[in-house]
């Protein structure tokens, strides 16, 4: 982004957040939350502020005029202090899901990447190291599509399904956002987690990702030397979710089903034929070698395609951190230009970020695109473009200026 291209974006985030028409929910507690913010010229992240009221945190936004607005998931007695001197009284439990963190096959059409050394480029994920000089360090250029929101949204509704149904956390304890970006965001707020430290958050983490799961025991053989592994499962948490899925996989299996779990030939026929059976001896019982050409290798298949099916890929350090900075609900993303919005749970599945994230909907911008991708905003569709000059509505101009993909034409 040139500084021309740059001072547009930033005149137009600051006429967004002066204009009264627009709303910002802040956190609860906000005197004892820190907040931060990127900065459009400096390039630099401001942070260790507090505010005393939502006025305070208004004139500094309209002071700073920053690209990003963050604050803390924790709580402080004194959040301007240095690390070790705030006070920490506790934090939500927040999670984020992230399209980056997912991999998907329109990553290979939008993403981009540059060496930071030899200029070499590609498409797609970004490589470990340039295949033409080695180098690490990359330049990258993501794009939010709709393919990858709709990634990110399936391990959303998984996370929050764990939520509620394994961790009894009620509805109004769960709040979830889109981030504004390629994701959403979801944070537990309730006293019942305020104090977990990082390690009782990593025990979440670990639940929600399927992180250890043990689902085998050693067979020893008479001499007490281990022969093979046997599967196994125990009759508590996770391992009892487990086990109930697979009561209704195998109640409601058909060939296709089972063929989509890597179970044919003889031990698909035999769950088939014998369903009652394995229903009452192994998934009960757990017998799980009491019928005949049901093998070991079966449950385990079994067992790690449900368990695919129900965990949720989210960003691990983002939950176990106790500290982190979380993007504040109705600022602007400074990647997209879209809004961080929370919505109902029940509206998760319908929630279209790409009209109703929008925040921008008046006046146009010309600018000269370098390459993008066909994309929608609202409900018009855009592009594709490669290196040319064309007229935008405002929010698709920003989102491009921001993706790095144009520049303002000056006047």
């Amino acid at each position: 982004m040139d500084a021309f291209s740059r001072d547009f974006v930033r005149r137009k985030f600051s006429e967004f957040y002066s204009d009264p028409t627009h709303a910002i929910h802040p956190p609860e507690a906000i005197n004892e939350r820190e907040f931060a913010f990127f900065l459009f010229k400096e390039r630099i992240m401001v942070r260790h502020k507090s505010v005393a009221n939502f006025n305070g945190l208004k004139r500094l936004i309209q002071e700073l005029e920053p690209s990003d607005i963050y604050y803390s998931c924790a709580y402080y007695e004194n959040p301007e202090a240095d690390m070790h001197k705030k006070g920490w009284l506790g934090a939500d439990l927040v999670f984020d899901i992230d399209a980056d963190h997912i991999p998907t096959s329109c990553d290979k059409i939008h993403d981009e990447w540059t060496c930071g050394h030899c200029r070499f480029n590609g498409k797609g994920p970004t490589p470990e190291k340039c295949p033409a000089c080695g180098g690490q360090k990359f330049e990258t250029k993501s794009w939010p599509c709709e393919c990858c929101i709709n990634s990110a949204r399936e391990e959303t509704v998984k996370l929050i399904d764990l939520l509620d149904k394994d961790f009894g956390f009620l509805e109004n304890e769960i709040h979830v956002f889109f981030s504004g970006h390629r994701g959403y965001h979801v944070h537990v707020e309730t006293e019942a987690i305020r104090l977990l430290d990082s390690i009782a958050r990593k025990e979440i983490v670990d639940y929600v990702t399927g992180s250890g799961l043990n689902l085998s025991k050693k067979d020893r053989q008479s001499s007490g030397v281990e022969s093979s592994s046997i599967f196994n499962l125990h009759e508590f948490g996770r391992y009892r979710r487990l086990k109930l899925d697979m009561r209704k996989f195998i109640e409601t299996a058909t060939r296709n089903n089972l063929a989509d779990a890597g179970i044919k030939g003889r031990s698909s026929a035999a769950i088939l034929e014998y369903k009652q059976q394995v229903l009452e001896r192994c998934i009960e019982k757990g017998m799980w070698d009491s019928v005949r050409d049901i093998k070991n290798e079966t449950w385990f298949k079994i067992a790690a395609y449900l368990t695919n099916l129900r965990i949720a890929v989210i960003d691990t350090v983002v939950t176990t951190d106790i500290h982190r900075l979380i993007r504040m609900n109705d600022t602007l993303h400074g990647k997209s230009g879209l809004l961080k919005v929370e919505f109902p749970l029940n509206h998760l599945v319908q929630f279209d970020p790409f009209r109703e994230a929008v925040a921008f909907k008046e006046g146009t911008a010309k600018v000269i695109v370098s390459s993008a991708p066909q994309f929608r905003l609202g409900e018009s569709t855009f592009g594709p473009y490669t290196k040319q000059e064309v007229e935008l509505p405002t929010a698709a101009a920003i989102l491009l200026i921001c993706k790095g993909r144009a520049e303002v034409v000056k006047s």
